[in-house]
């Protein structure tokens, strides 16, 4: 299964516990009814790391993603708003060996 692995920090204005609210209320359930999201994860990191966020998306099928699901008007405005939530981020994709 394929996989988009998404390593972020929260903006400096925006608190853990907004956050948390956000991805609970609107960004989980936004990305589980996207068509070629399995699941969304959200693992907030301890310890040591240049990231404090890490998310997982357990995508069906990449190519529908990349051709249907990110294009989307849906999908667009979720990520113009979840740009306001972070300051650095890094997007990567891949299949899982395991």
């Amino acid at each position: 299964m394929a996989k988009q692995i998404i390593l972020y920090n929260l903006a400096e204005n925006v608190t853990d516990e907004e956050y948390a609210e956000y991805v609970t209320k609107e960004k989980g359930p936004l990305l589980d009814s996207l068509s070629s999201v399995k699941k969304f994860e959200l693992v907030r990191v301890e310890g040591e790391s240049p990231y404090r966020y890490v998310g997982i998306m357990h995508i069906t099928n990449m190519d529908d993603f990349i051709k249907n699901d990110a294009p989307s008007e849906k999908f667009q405005g979720f990520m113009q708003k979840w740009l306001t939530y972070v300051s650095e981020h890094t997007i990567l994709g891949g299949n899982e060996i395991y």
